[in-house]
């Protein structure tokens, strides 16, 4: 009877491992947006996480809709920390079946971030990106 409990124990720690294994390392979908980072801090009550919001813009005058991603690499949160108010590219890995907040509040979770040098407003008229902030390395231009 206790074999019989301990070995159902440990089937059930191994299914409860290997559904988190297969959810944590294979993505639902992949992708890229770009905007200007808006918003980006630290939540959580006990599992704390790098949350933020990207500000997406097709036309200049137009709706503005928000992109909120989670960041877990510490160094990643930190440059993109240092983008604040600059325009970037968000690449994303966008995770589903994750069961509590601790892992992040949203299922897109970036991976690695690109500041863009130009900001194109139509066909042939680019508006120069603001200088970057002191201390900061500035982008080459494409």
């Amino acid at each position: 009877m206790v074999k019989t409990f301990v070995f159902g124990v440990v089937v059930l720690v191994a299914l409860v491992a290997g559904y988190f294994a297969v959810v944590l390392n294979w993505s639902y979908s992949s992708g890229e947006r770009a905007g200007w980072v808006q918003k980006f801090s630290r939540k959580g009550w006990v599992c704390k996480t790098w949350e933020g919001e990207l500000a997406l813009v097709s036309l200049p005058g137009s709706t503005v809709e928000k992109f909120l991603f989670t960041v877990h690499d510490e160094a990643l949160a930190q440059q993109i920390s240092g983008a604040m108010g600059r325009r970037v590219s968000l690449h994303y890995e966008e995770k589903v079946g994750l069961p509590t907040s601790c892992f992040g509040d949203t299922r897109y979770f970036v991976t690695r971030f690109v500041e863009t040098a130009d900001i194109p407003l139509g066909p042939g008229v680019v508006l120069p990106a603001p200088p970057a902030a002191s201390g900061a390395a500035p982008v080459p231009a494409r």
